[in-house]
C-alpha cells in the first residue's frame, strides 16, 4: 500500500475514533438516567481516544487526529507543510464519518424520535454551554490549543522520556476538555468540530467558523512559543 495512503487511513481512523469516542460519551453517555458519566467523564473520554489512537495510529501518521495540530506541527517544523492537505482532509473526512454513525446511533431508540438538539458541538453566545461571549470563547479556545501544541512538542522532543508521549498528550487534552466544556463544549479540533456541526439542530454551523480560526490561531502561536523559548535546538 503506497506510504501516503497509510498515512491518511491512520488519520480518518484516528480522527474517526477521537470524535465517536469524545462526542459519543457527551451524546450518548453523559446524561444517562442513574449512571451518566457527567463533564468528568467525557474529559476522559477524549483524553483516552487521543491516548489509544496515539499509540494505535501514531506509529504510521504520527497521531494528529486534528487539523490545527497538523498546522501547528508544520509551523514547529516538525511535519512538512507538503502534507497538510491530505491529512486534513482525511481528518475531516474521518470526524464526518464519525458524526453520521454516532447519529444514526442516537436516533435509533425504539422509543421513539429523539431530539439530538445540539449534538456535542461548538459555539458561543446562545450556544455555549455556560453561555459565554465570543470573546471569551475565542480566547479560550486560542490559549488551550497552544498549550495543547506545546505540550504535544515538548512530549514528543528527542530529550523526552521514550513511550509516554501519547500518556501526556492524552491527559492534557483531558484537562483542557474539565476547564473549557462549559466555555464552548471544547473544541482544539476543527475536525472534531465540522462533523458534529454537520448533525446538530441547532445554528452550530453558524459559529464553527471560530472553531477553524481559533485553534489554528492558537497552534500557530503554541508552535512560536515553543521553538523560541523552549525548542532545544
Amino acid at each position: 500500500m503506497d506510504s501516503n495512503l497509510k498515512k491518511w487511513s491512520a488519520e480518518f481512523l484516528g480522527t474517526f475514533w477521537l470524535t465517536f469516542g469524545g462526542c459519543g460519551s457527551a451524546v450518548l453517555a453523559a446524561a444517562f438516567p442513574g449512571v451518566g458519566i457527567g463533564l468528568l467523564g467525557v474529559s476522559l473520554a477524549f483524553g483516552l481516544t487521543v491516548v489509544t489512537g496515539a499509540y494505535a495510529f501514531g506509529p504510521i501518521s504520527g497521531g494528529h487526529f486534528n487539523p490545527a495540530v497538523s498546522i501547528g506541527l508544520a509551523v514547529g517544523k516538525r511535519f512538512p507543510a507538503a502534507s497538510l492537505p491530505g491529512y486534513i482532509i482525511a481528518q475531516v473526512l474521518g470526524a464526518i464519518a464519525a458524526a453520521a454513525l454516532l447519529y444514526f446511533i442516537a436516533t435509533g431508540k425504539i422509543t421513539g424520535p429523539v431530539d439530538v438538539g445540539g449534538f456535542a458541538s461548538n459555539g458561543y453566545g446562545e450556544l455555549s454551554p455556560g453561555k459565554y461571549s465570543l470573546a471569551a470563547v475565542f480566547a479560550t479556545e486560542v490559549v488551550m490549543t497552544a498549550i495543547f501544541l506545546i505540550v504535544i512538542l515538548g512530549a514528543t522532543a528527542k530529550r523526552a522520556a521514550g513511550g509516554f508521549g501519547g500518556l501526556a498528550i492524552g491527559l492534557c487534552l483531558t484537562l483542557i476538555h474539565l476547564v473549557s466544556i462549559p466555555v464552548s463544549n471544547t473544541s482544539v479540533n476543527p475536525a472534531r468540530s465540522t462533523g458534529p456541526a454537520l448533525f446538530a439542530k441547532t445554528a452550530a454551523m453558524g459559529d464553527l467558523w471560530l472553531f477553524w480560526a481559533a485553534p489554528i490561531a492558537g497552534a500557530i502561536l503554541g508552535a512560536i512559543i515553543y521553538n523560541v523559548l523552549l525548542s532545544e535546538d
